[in-house]
């Protein structure tokens, strides 16, 4: 009989090495071990209770980091939530997680705020460091309490075609997910990983929580700036990594000067459906990118398909790669019976980096069968070796006539189309064919779309009942902050139009 893995365990990261670095301040790991003796004393000093969330709803800032991390590092669980959401959407989040305290940015005497708030003012870094900090031990006391099977954080899907749902998540997640990474993306001391990505998603969290590991350091930015990005990455010699949604590194690419410098490990790419074309253009540049497929119930990403050399035909450039050891996949039909190697359907999911179900949900067994497999309703196939290939994302799958329907490969086949620069691809109720696909498309600068001289064209690239309907065009692809297509947006966008 097989034992359980163990669980992987880090180093404590050296007081003088760098935490965190933003457009005008440098943070050593010091102070963030000053920073969590306040936030401790705090919470010691109030009686509040360490088992509940603390609700961080803020916009990026030195002290949110600052605060995550010390969250982690003090098992304090906490969910973080996007502060661009109008008030009503922020009460219906705040009511669904039963959170212990607020800190946010904005009045803390909002009506719909029904628990202790305070301004994240109050963690201001210039008032809390000090430069004569002496480390405490009952702060190392409280600390051996923590155990890997805690709750660290609870986070929203990114409801992109429903109600969010809340997924609770463990810090066994991250511990193994962290240690998986490494084999591809391994910063070290003082060396940096870019920080664009939303903190109110688990993409943008791990990248704190993965450094606070690893001992090294992140750079975090206010918002995506192309202009800086593209110079922090081709001079920064200690900015080695970063974490990118396909939009964002579409955005760099279509800058004839951006590269990176000798030393720059990876871009880990996820977020969002691989786009070959954008990968051909990486390798073809020597952009050294890590393509990932993970979601916010495997704590990010769970597979990864390095693609660091120029010249390199070992991997599939199509693939996401191998889902992580210890985890395990399988692809199955619609009868949850296994699949035989590169027969595609739906990929389900089992190990410690896969969650346990979501929040105050009753039916966990729509998710999980009796052994404990979750169905991610993603599609997809794998290869002789293991090697993961996305067909379709969770809903998205369109079913027209009987005939299962990828978008992901309907709007791969539309970019090769001159005149389209960007492409969604929805289903669209319809009598005679239960769904019937149709394309919303951004043109080219200059070029005019002509939807029958297209749908001609991919008669040539893809089978003729993939081929949409209808397209519509529009000025702009509706994205969320992360870059995924707003799918229902399309759609309403389009039923407006048809």
């Amino acid at each position: 009989m097989s034992s359980a893995p163990s669980i992987p365990s880090f180093h404590e990261p050296l007081p003088i090495d760098v935490f965190l670095e933003s457009a005008v301040h440098t943070y050593i790991y010091d102070d963030l071990r000053q920073f969590e003796h306040a936030f401790l004393y705090f919470f010691k000093e109030r009686n509040l209770n360490f088992d509940r969330p603390v609700a961080l709803l803020a916009d990026s800032s030195d002290e949110l980091v600052f605060l995550i991390a010390s969250c982690w590092r003090l098992g304090i669980p906490f969910v973080t939530i996007d502060a661009g959401l109008s008030a009503r959407e922020q009460s219906q989040y705040l009511q669904q997680v039963r959170v212990e305290l607020i800190i946010c940015d904005q009045d803390p005497e909002h009506p719909d705020f029904s628990c202790p708030t305070v301004h994240i003012s109050r963690f201001a870094l210039a008032k809390i460091l000090k430069p004569d900090f002496t480390p405490e031990p009952w702060v190392k006391d409280h600390k051996k309490n923590i155990n890997p099977d805690q709750i660290f954080g609870y986070f929203f899907t990114s409801g992109t075609t429903g109600i969010p749902k809340i997924v609770p998540l463990k810090r066994r997640q991250v511990l193994y997910g962290a240690k998986a990474s490494e084999a591809n993306i391994d910063p070290g001391r003082n060396q940096l990983w870019l920080l664009s990505l939303p903190l109110h998603h688990v993409g943008g969290v791990s990248v704190i929580l993965r450094s606070l590991l690893y001992g090294s350091g992140v750079y975090r930015m206010d918002t995506f700036d192309i202009s800086r990005v593209t110079e922090l990455l081709d001079k920064k010699q200690h900015m080695v990594a970063a974490s990118m949604v396909p939009t964002m590194l579409k955005r760099l690419m279509k800058r004839g000067d951006f590269s990176v410098h000798d030393h720059f490990m990876a871009i880990l790419l996820g977020g969002g459906p691989l786009d070959g074309t954008l990968v051909d253009e990486c390798f073809n540049r020597g952009i050294p990118v890590v393509a990932s497929y993970g979601m916010t119930e495997t704590c990010a990403q769970i597979a990864a398909n390095p693609l660091m050399t120029v010249g390199d035909l070992s991997r599939p450039r199509e693939s996401v790669g191998q889902v992580f050891s210890p985890n395990r996949i399988e692809i199955r039909d619609e009868s949850a019976q296994a699949l035989e190697e590169g027969d595609s359907g739906q990929i389900w999911l089992k190990g410690p980096q896969v969650f346990e179900g979501y929040y105050q949900t009753k039916n966990q067994g729509c998710f999980f069968d009796r052994d404990g497999w979750f169905n991610t309703g993603d599609y997809g196939h794998l290869n002789h070796r293991g090697e993961l290939f996305i067909e379709a994302r969770r809903t998205d799958l369109i079913v027209s006539g009987g005939e299962n329907v990828s978008p992901l490969e309907v709007e791969q086949a539309l970019r090769k189309v001159a005149p389209v620069q960007e492409a969604a691809v929805v289903g669209v109720p319809d009598e005679e064919w239960g769904q019937k696909v149709v394309a919303a498309v951004v043109a080219k600068k200059g070029q005019h779309i002509d939807p029958d001289a297209i749908r001609q064209k991919l008669r040539s690239k893809i089978s003729s009942f993939k081929v949409p309907k209808q397209i519509i065009q529009l000025d702009a692809i509706p994205r969320n902050k992360t870059g995924k297509v707003l799918r229902d947006k399309v759609q309403e966008s389009i039923a407006s139009r048809l």
